[in-house]
This record gives C-alpha cells, structure tokens and sequence, in this order.
C-alpha cells in the first residue's frame, strides 16, 4: 500500500513559497506543490489565477467572520474538500464547469446528510 505514496514523485510533497498582495498587504504562503497545483485547478475552473483564487477565499473568509489564524491550513482543507467533493459526484470532474455555478447549498447539504 504506501508504496503508492513512498515511490511517488517527491516534486509532488516538496514546498514552494510564493508571495502575494491581499488588500495591500504583502504576504507569503508555503504549501506543497501538491496543493499548488489542486489550487490552480479550482481557480482555472472559475477563470482565475492563484492569487485571484486565494484573494476571494480570503475575502469570503473574512465576510464569514472565519478566524484565519492558520490560512495555511484552510487553503490545505480547501484543496482536501473539492477532491473529495469530486470524488462523491458533488463536484463534477468536468473541469470546463465553473465551481460558481454549482448549488453549493444542496451540495453542503447532501454532504451533511452522508454525515450524520
């Protein structure tokens, strides 16, 4: 089994920082390139680039009155939650179809009733 996962290429789980301007404000994430690479996806989805994408996310955040003490993290989860999401049908893999167009309501709401 881990040999999927110990043989892979290590370009996927190695680090790349990359700088950006939210609101003015010049800051750094570090993630996988693993995670760079999920995020670029979901942002061709929706014509947008990285930083347009994390900039929303970011902004959206916000507006929700979410604590991004760890945006890191959320961006990771993020990432973890749309291939998940593909993988249950929610999210369809036609990468063509924009995130923005989905009913996100009946999608959190199918995913709540496979949860509990």
């Amino acid at each position: 089994m881990c040999k999927l996962f110990i043989d892979a290429d290590a370009s996927v789980w190695e680090s790349a920082t990359r700088s950006m301007r939210i609101d003015g404000m010049v800051t750094s994430v570090r993630l996988e390139n693993f995670f760079w690479k999920v995020l670029e996806e979901i942002g061709e989805r929706d014509r947008m680039n990285v930083v347009q994408l994390i900039t929303k996310l970011h902004h959206e955040s916000v507006d929700a009155g979410h604590d991004l003490g760890n945006f890191t993290s959320f961006l990771r989860v993020c990432c973890g939650r749309y291939l998940a999401l593909q993988l249950s049908g929610d999210v369809p893999a036609d990468k063509r179809l924009p995130i923005s167009g989905l009913d996100a309501d009946g999608i959190l709401e199918a995913e709540n009733g496979r949860m509990h």
